[in-house]
């Protein structure tokens, strides 16, 4: 197998292995060459059909990240890895905090003109990324949808995403753009203490990161390392989610090895 940097290492494979292959078996091409060239995608941003040779046919490589993303494994192996990292930074597996936030990106004219709008505030026409991360920066839930929704309306299907997930999550922290009545239906919902973090009035010229909300930003930096995720060029707005959820996995995966 030829060696670039998007391959995963050995100690990164084993780490994932039973959960991409439950069950061993002979293939044509290996679900470790799958993942590389899944990696590959991301982190080059080239289109399906101009994945290098010495990978599998783009066409396997598609079909199987369509398969996992519908079968829901993409999300149980991003859950599995934040327990993992969580853990190997001497963190309880299951996070007691949870910090949301939204960022907007552009669509490629490919993408389903259904699920895109107008972020009016950003000026940016597309879609919108929408996250709840623990306090080191970890995917607790990802969703997609069209930019113009405001973050306080799109917030439920985000959160809505972590129930029966996180069995110790107590708060979760947002910025200014989710004041109103969102705080009072995640309490009566899902019983989770929403609290909204305003930035300081202080015009002091020092430097003072946000409490807490740092983190998620911090988050959102990390992706803008994967060149497949600067623009979003999927149809779907579930593909989108699958995508930013391969980029989380590669993220952790590098914490661990």
């Amino acid at each position: 197998m030829k060696s670039i940097s998007a391959n995963l290492t050995d100690k990164q494979w084993e780490i994932i292995e039973k959960i991409i292959e439950p069950q061993e078996r002979r293939r044509k091409h290996s679900l470790r060459e799958i993942i590389n060239g899944l990696m590959y995608m991301l982190i080059t941003g080239c289109q399906w059909r101009l994945l290098p040779g010495h990978f599998a046919p783009w066409q396997t490589v598609y079909y199987y990240f369509r398969k996992w993303k519908l079968e829901g494994v993409l999300e149980q192996l991003t859950d599995y890895l934040v327990g993992v990292v969580r853990r190997f930074s001497g963190r309880a597996e299951n996070p007691s905090l949870g910090i949301i936030d939204s960022r907007s990106v552009g669509t490629s004219h490919h993408a389903d003109p259904s699920c895109k709008g107008i972020d009016g505030n950003k000026k940016v026409k597309g879609r919108k990324q929408h996250i709840v991360v623990d306090s080191l920066g970890l995917p607790l839930a990802i969703d997609v949808h069209p930019a113009n929704v405001h973050d306080s309306k799109g917030a439920m299907g985000v959160i809505a995403k972590m129930r029966g997930k996180q069995p110790k999550l107590k708060k979760i922290i947002a910025d200014g753009g989710y004041r109103g009545e969102l705080g009072e239906k995640v309490r009566k919902r899902f019983g989770w203490e929403f609290e909204v973090v305003l930035r300081s009035d202080n015009h002091s010229n020092e430097f003072r990161p946000a409490h807490k909300r740092w983190v998620v930003e911090r988050s959102f930096s990390w992706l803008e390392n994967f060149r497949r995720l600067t623009t979003d060029y999927e149809f779907l707005a579930e593909s989108s989610v699958a995508i930013v959820q391969l980029a989380f996995i590669r993220i952790m995966l590098n914490k661990i090895i």
